[in-house]
């Protein structure tokens, strides 16, 4: 019996090998070793039948065979008419294991006291017996002594080779968490001897990247809180770092103490691996790495969630390559391959690093953005896309031109999920006609019309550079003292072959989103200079000219670019002006700052323009070196009638005086406003009340006549 023992206990500890480490070999492992420490009690066995014995309806014994006095030590004359109490072993009810067959017939366990005084244990297999009426009479009960099969310490030797030959390493630490024991797999995982680790902490193993939870939970387990089971990072040796399943545990000694803990641990990094090439095989394209029809709806879904959530808007353009099937067919599919991989990383640059650029299938890619602040930005990313297709592809020995057409949807307004967006997106680039330019559309028509209408604007404003369409006007700005002219500021006008005068709120934005806004920039500095000189020349002596800057020309070369074009008009600082907005102020305080001082030092003025409309903070006023500050009609036209207008522009210009700022007041229409903001002490008034923005020559007129602002007493006036 013990070999056959012994031989299934090799079985199990053979299958626990045989499977990887964690879930039902780890647990199995557990428990053996739970076992072991604890020097349980072996798991007993059945031995034949032989005992029999008969008890009347009271449980008086009618009947006592050979069997069950050698079983128990009484003799028959010594047991028959006795209580069957007589042999039960006092509190040995806690331990009955029963088990019902039928009405007439159960099992039970339970232990029981020989006449020596011995207990031992035994399984009842009883069968009540019955009378001529089927009324319950006696019973009948069959005694099996369950004897013991392998000695404690058999067992505990073979659960110690267990463990030693176990694929899974074993850590166990005493009460004060000093390694007492390892097993031959704990050195071939970690690489540390037992000389190396008895005595030391597991705190050698760590790597420092756990999970969040992970030392308290452990910390918990090794108090006894019960075992924590998890999967965490190990260090080796050697520094390396591998994913690892562990098992934590305390062991108990007879008091409840804890005596030691144990760990249970498997490198899965095997698993780990396979685990990751699946992931990627599931959510990745395998030519371009880029992600699959399957992660983009998952990513887009997530944003269109947070999309709703913000109340922004998103968009999703489906971009299809044109002859790549014919590419493909001509020069093999490796040439396809490699245009494929080449367009992917094209797009990549072009695209934000928030946005998601995708391979849904063949030449078919997607780019996701999910924000955007206007629905036409999509158009402008699309754009950009397909330009950046325009330069001939070097695949090899060839040289391929390649193009594409693109469809777009956008959420919320054409979709609510990710699925619907992407069958929208895909319509609306299946719909685009061949030799169409632009080789785009919007799912949503009137997204198209705006489309449109925005490409056109784009397309004429790179024309009207050209063709010289663009000019200056001016707006004079006065002394709310003196009502003279102390300036101007100069402002952009296109004017149109066919449409005439196109208001700067129709292509300004267009030309800030496109880029564009740079070139006009320029074009208005270098303008304004040229025209400060042909003045200067004409003997008429200017007030400084205010040049709007636009965030894009507010770079390193910013102040290189102005001192090169004021050099060549030959145009002295105090005659020019650069107005930039509160946006500005928070692209990177360091670099901003920098640039403004370099200005400043060329004795060059900044105004901050349209503040209280944006990110108005004193910080701005406080640490950049800007010396006139112009509060934004806005809070001009309820003046003096509206209430917060007042209080708003009467902070405005407290403020600004306490920090010694020339304080300029745009849209002023009325003598009322002109007349409330002098009474605050504005310093200067811009608007309709004095002049329209007016041509270079009818400003250069009003400069002559000395046109001016009369003012007088507490109540201004409106003199010409």
């Amino acid at each position: 019996m013990d070999n056959e023992r012994i031989a299934h206990c090799l079985a199990l500890s053979q299958r626990a090998r045989s499977q990887q480490g964690q879930g039902e070999a780890q647990a199995a492992t557990l428990a053996e070793l739970e076992a072991a420490l604890q020097a349980l009690q072996p798991a007993p066995v059945i031995a034949p039948a032989g005992a029999e014995l008969m008890l009347d309806a009271a449980g008086y014994l009618t009947a006592w065979n050979e069997g069950a006095e050698r079983l128990f030590g009484y003799r028959a004359s010594e047991a028959l008419g006795q209580h069957v109490l007589f042999l039960y072993a006092g509190d040995d009810e806690d331990g009955d294991i029963a088990e019902l067959v039928d009405a007439d017939h159960a099992v039970i366990d339970v232990r029981r006291r020989k006449k020596s005084g011995e207990v031992i244990r035994v399984r009842l297999n009883i069968t009540l017996l019955r009378d001529s009426a089927g009324q319950p009479s006696g019973m009948r009960v069959l005694i099996a002594p369950m004897v013991e099969g392998l000695s404690a310490r058999e067992k505990t030797k073979l659960h110690a080779r267990i463990i030693e030959d176990s694929d899974q390493g074993v850590l166990i630490t005493d009460a004060h968490e000093r390694i007492v024991s390892i097993n031959s797999a704990f050195t071939r995982i970690t690489g540390y001897t037992a000389a190396e680790a008895l005595g030391k902490t597991p705190d050698m193993l760590r790597s420092g990247v756990p999970g969040a939870d992970f030392p308290a939970r452990v910390s918990a387990a090794m108090k006894g809180a019960g075992p924590w089971r998890g999967e965490i990072i190990g260090r080796r040796k050697n520094g390396e770092l591998f994913p690892q399943a562990v098992t934590v545990s305390a062991v108990r000694d007879e008091d409840g103490a804890i005596r030691h803990t144990f760990s249970l641990f498997s490198d899965i990094s095997v698993h780990k691996d396979a685990e990751a090439r699946m992931q990627r095989l599931a959510n990745y394209d395998t030519l371009t790495g880029l992600p699959n029809l399957g992660l983009l709806s998952q990513l887009l879904g997530q944003a269109m969630t947070e999309a709703r959530r913000k109340q922004e808007h998103g968009a999703l353009l489906v971009i299809e390559i044109n002859r790549l099937g014919a590419i493909a067919d001509t020069l093999g599919h490796e040439v396809g391959n490699a245009v494929l991989l080449e367009v992917g990383r094209i797009f990549r640059l072009v695209l934000r690093d928030e946005d998601i650029l995708a391979r849904l299938d063949g030449g078919k890619f997607a780019a996701a953005l999910p924000q955007i602040e206007k629905r036409e930005h999509a158009a402008i990313v699309a754009q950009k896309l397909m330009a950046a297709l325009e330069a001939p592809l070097q695949i090899g020995a060839h040289r391929l031109q390649l193009s594409a057409h693109v469809g777009v949807a956008v959420y919320p307004e054409d979709a609510q999920d990710a699925a619907e967006l992407v069958r929208g997106a895909d319509a609306a680039m299946s719909r685009v006609v061949p030799g169409q330019v632009p080789a785009l559309l919007f799912y949503s028509e009137e997204m198209n019309q705006r489309a449109k209408e925005h490409l056109r604007i784009e397309s004429e404003l790179r024309l009207a550079l050209a063709n010289k369409e663009l000019l200056l006007y001016y707006q004079p700005k006065v002394s709310l003292r003196s009502g003279r002219i102390v300036g101007a500021e100069a402002l952009l006008r296109w004017r149109h072959p066919v449409r005439g005068l196109v208001s700067p709120g129709v292509f300004i934005p267009v030309a800030e989103e496109t880029g564009l806004i740079y070139e006009l920039g320029n074009w208005v500095l270098e303008e304004a200079c040229r025209q400060i000189a042909a003045w200067r020349d004409a003997n008429l002596m200017m007030p400084p000219i205010a040049v709007n800057l636009s965030a894009r020309q507010f770079d390193s070369h910013l102040p290189e670019r102005v001192a090169d074009v004021m050099a060549r008009h030959h145009v002295h600082p105090e005659q020019l002006m650069l107005e930039i907005t509160e946006s500005l102020l928070v692209r990177g305080a360091e670099n901003v700052i920098a640039i403004m001082n370099e200005l400043v030092a060329m004795g060059l003025s900044l105004a901050l323009d349209d503040f209280g409309t944006g990110y108005s903070s004193l910080a701005y006023l406080k640490k950049f070196p800007i010396s006139t500050l112009k509060i934004d009609r806005a809070f001009v036209v309820g003046l003096p009638f509206e209430e917060n207008d007042c209080a708003i522009a009467r902070a405005i210009v407290t403020m600004a005086k306490q920090l010694r700022q020339e304080i300029v007041a745009e849209g002023v229409e009325t003598i009322e406003q002109m007349g409330f903001l002098r009474e605050l002490g504005c310093d200067q008034l811009q608007g309709y009340l004095f002049s329209q923005p007016i041509a270079a020559a009818d400003f250069e007129r009003m400069l002559r006549e000395g046109k001016r602002l009369a003012v007088s007493g507490r109540q201004a006036t409106l003199s010409l």
